[in-house]
């Protein structure tokens, strides 16, 4: 989008005319441009208020009502902080004493609108020209928050740090450094992910000369950030939402809670669940499918992603799965719990004739710690009998297994 066309969203007529729009609906996308068109509103105009409609339609799943007020990219939108994961970020830099943070790369403001709101002085810096557009407007609320455009590697934190702390104002530095391929699109359109450390933006050796510059610092990853690559004395933070792992925060100097690595499990209404290294316990996982107790536990995916299941109640069925099974039930915040109905080996014509003798034609499938695809496997184990039951796959002693657990949990 042109950063002139841009601006025109962010206030006067063109703002007016995007809020006015009640919402989009793709069999009537065109008949509106027609009617907005015929109406006198310039064409590259019009084209851009119902782009901006559609993906704030899309945002409503991560904003909410506040979608409604906003400006995205469409990568902006798909990258940008779950403004609940974003709070708590905020929350991290307040606790510390950080009155003032510094935030490079800051995409859409998603990161920078929590800062603000918790009273925080910010400034954002976001390279690209259209993206530090849509952030200036989504902070355009908080005269607190300033956003330039420009390369992260250009701000001169020592400077910025020393004159800020002089005035007795303490700095914290945030960065997310993009995890995407610029200009390299899969068939949805979107920017290829890139997965090791060394191919973000900013690099990681930057982030860590940064850190070093600033004790407060904090970085949003990826979840699939290794474990040894944990800098000493931070804390490493996997973190989920709904059940989904959204990212793997470090955090540096006082803004590190519990060094090393911890999950964060959060839902709507919930105060999150953490769980740290001092949870885990050592026991030896079972060696034996008839070790099997009456209950059965499943870690939520941050636990697993943080290495931390052996945090989970009796023992795993495999080492770092997040499968545990036990003789008692135990509700964990962080856990679901099964009853075990059945566990056998994975033979597809014995687990459908165990099935099928108890009127089960329809199994949802879970799966973890094996090489199975769930599809096919459900596809297999699918009869005409009406009953329901829930498969987990996984493996004991190396050999894979079938678990046949009660799909109510307690």
């Amino acid at each position: 989008m042109d950063p002139a066309v841009l601006a025109r969203l962010a206030s006067g007529p063109g703002r007016a005319l995007l809020d006015s729009l009640e919402g989009y609906a793709a069999d009537s996308a065109l008949a509106l441009s027609t009617r907005l068109r015929a109406a006198g509103h310039e064409p590259e105009l019009v084209t851009a208020v119902l782009a901006q409609a559609r993906l704030r339609g899309l945002a409503v799943e991560k904003f909410g009502a506040a979608a409604g007020g906003m400006l995205f990219t469409a990568d902006g939108l798909e990258q940008a902080t779950r403004p609940e994961l974003a709070s708590r970020h905020a929350s991290r830099f307040v606790a510390a004493g950080v009155d003032h943070v510094v935030d490079l790369g800051c995409g859409i403001g998603s990161d920078a609108r929590a800062f603000a709101a918790s009273g925080l002085s910010v400034e954002a810096v976001e390279v690209d020209p259209v993206t530090a557009a849509v952030a200036r407007a989504n902070l355009a609320e908080w005269p607190n928050a300033h956003v330039s455009e420009g390369s992260a590697e250009t701000v001169d934190l020592a400077k910025l740090r020393g004159a800020r702390e002089a005035g007795g104002r303490h700095t914290g530095v945030w960065v997310d450094p993009g995890r995407r391929v610029s200009g390299v699109r899969d068939s949805a359109g979107r920017a290829r992910r890139v997965f090791s450390l060394e191919a973000i933006s900013p690099p990681w050796p930057q982030v860590l000369a940064w850190a070093a510059q600033v004790p407060a610092t904090g970085a949003k990853l990826s979840p699939a950030f290794p474990h040894a690559a944990t800098p000493p004395g931070t804390e490493a933070q996997w973190t989920s939402w709904r059940g989904e792992v959204l990212e793997c925060a470090i955090w540096w100097g006082p803004l590190a809670q519990v060094p090393g690595r911890t999950a964060a499990v959060c839902r709507p209404g919930a105060s999150p669940a953490i769980v740290t290294e001092a949870d885990v316990r050592d026991v030896p996982v079972i060696g034996r499918l008839d070790e099997v107790g009456a209950w059965f536990y499943e870690a939520d995916r941050a636990v697993v992603r943080a290495g931390l299941s052996g945090a989970l109640p009796g023992r795993e069925l495999a080492a770092g799965v997040g499968y545990a099974t036990g003789s008692e039930p135990i509700d964990l915040p962080w856990a679901r719990q099964y009853a075990v109905a059945e566990a056998m080996p994975l033979r597809v014509k014995a687990v459908r004739a165990w099935l099928r003798a108890r009127g089960i034609g329809r199994v949802t499938v879970k799966k973890r710690g094996a090489s199975v695809d769930p599809e096919s496997l459900r596809r297999e184990l699918t009869t005409r009998a009406e009953g329901h039951a829930t498969l987990v796959v996984t493996s004991v002693a190396g050999h894979p297994v079938a678990i046949v657990v009660d799909p109510a949990t307690r």
